[in-house]
């Protein structure tokens, strides 16, 4: 099933490609000198064109296949159209021997269009998505077709039509897994060289304001980043091994940099240098949320705060979204607390809540500030009153649904004995002092 619907959408792309193809040394209609030839030839123009729009590809081969033989200069509209009528019937053939000889001419009919009207890179490009089509996972044929693949990208580099791109990297699949006849290292490049083209075009694209086309190259640099992951194993090894000596050659290979923060980051090795450095420079030059929230959790980590600071300050600027702001400024009160700056802290959870009331961790955090702050906090002249910050720490702990730390603060709550002794009762309300300075309900933990 898989397959025939990558054969449907090849064929689908090759044919609105065909009919949008630009003409080219055979421009201009180069009749027969002589009378009764060009008569012979305007009747099976006419004969063939007919059948092909009444979709009677069967009795349109004839008369272009005459063209084809004694007229092949004739004009590139007898190759536009042979294609499609080749295409058709060979699509509809169910005998595979067959649809193999209409295919086989098919690729003909390409060879016969660069000979006589010239355009090799745009017409290989056709050719080649016509031999994916149907030749892609067909035994035998599987090298040949990626042979064609990579004369393709070689002769249009980023001008390589969008059709092609997905199919290179599902024919470079297919030679890799079903004969293994393509090294890891032979995958990698054909992978650069897809990601190249897909960046070029992501420039051109947002140069001209076209964000449709902006977001669909995106979507398919991450298809082609999953096909390289299946095929290839892309570890932290893999990355230190093949991409990390390119990179030190040349750190400002952004597209490079760009690959090894993501591979990295997938293997879970960003305390590496190597991520750490790929991760900066892709940040000096695309100021991306993601990138620079990773940076900051990588250098929190390792308690350099001043830089953690630098990126999560860089990342809220990034952010677009409520539930981003709150991420970052949940992550700058955590910096603020391990520096023992709770009141700070506690202000940036706050802010978090009101950038996105649904981040209950924050709640969380400052019921772990309150439940931190007894040592600093009590006077230890009244027990009822210095364990307060348990009573405050609950309600954080309860407004973040916390069931495990509720039940931690309220074995830490007075005793009826220590309410008894200060002349307090339960349901009265008391203010917690210190930093904390709220307002609590009285309880007892027993």
């Amino acid at each position: 099933m898989m397959k025939q619907y990558f054969v449907t959408q090849l064929i689908f792309a090759l044919l609105m490609i065909s009919f949008s193809a630009a003409f080219s040394q055979c421009k201009e209609w180069k009749w027969p000198e002589d009378a009764e030839q060009k008569a012979k030839a305007e009747e099976k123009v006419s004969l063939y064109d007919d059948y092909r729009k009444n979709n009677e590809f069967a009795k349109a081969k004839p008369p272009l296949n005459w063209l084809l033989t004694n007229t092949p200069n004739l004009n590139t509209s007898i190759y536009i159209n042979g294609s499609e009528i080749y295409q058709k019937l060979a699509t509809a053939e169910k005998d595979p021997t067959k649809k193999s000889i209409l295919v086989d001419s098919l690729l003909t009919i390409y060879d016969l269009r660069i000979q006589y009207c010239g355009e090799e890179a745009n017409v290989i490009n056709r050719k080649a998505l016509a031999a994916a089509a149907f030749w892609a996972n067909e035994t035998g044929k599987e090298k040949y077709v990626l042979d064609l693949m990579d004369q393709a990208f070689k002769l249009n580099g980023n001008d390589v039509l969008d059709g092609t791109i997905m199919p290179y990297m599902q024919v470079v699949r297919i030679n890799k897994v079903k004969l293994k006849n393509l090294t890891d290292e032979q995958v990698l490049e054909r992978y650069d060289i897809v990601m190249n083209v897909l960046d070029a075009k992501i420039k051109v694209a947002s140069s001209q304001g076209k964000q449709d086309l902006v977001t669909r190259y995106r979507s398919w640099k991450d298809e082609v980043d999953k096909i390289l992951i299946s095929i290839v194993k892309v570890d932290c090894d893999f990355v230190r091994t093949n991409l990390g000596p390119k990179f030190k050659a040349n750190p400002s290979d952004i597209g490079l940099a760009k690959k090894i923060f993501a591979f990295m980051l997938q293997d879970k090795c960003t305390d590496d240098p190597l991520w750490i450095e790929a991760a900066e420079a892709v940040n000096k030059v695309e100021k991306d949320y993601g990138i620079a929230k990773n940076l900051a959790i990588r250098y929190l980590a390792s308690e350099n705060y001043t830089k953690a600071n630098q990126y999560f300050k860089e990342a809220y600027e990034y952010s677009s979204t409520g539930s981003e702001k709150a991420d970052i400024l949940i992550y700058q009160g955590a910096i603020e607390a391990r520096k023992g700056s709770k009141s700070a802290a506690r202000d940036l959870y706050r802010q978090a809540l009101t950038a996105d009331g649904s981040k209950k961790e924050a709640y969380e955090k400052i019921g772990d500030l309150y439940y931190q702050s007894f040592p600093d906090c009590a006077k230890k002249e009244s027990m009822a009153e210095d364990r307060l910050v348990y009573l405050a720490a609950y309600d954080m702990y309860q407004r973040a649904g916390e069931s495990k730390k509720m039940a931690s603060a309220k074995d830490q709550f007075p005793s009826k004995e220590d309410i008894f002794l200060v002349n307090w009762t339960a349901g009265d309300t008391q203010r917690v002092g210190c930093w904390i300075n709220e307002s609590v309900t009285i309880r007892t933990r027993d």
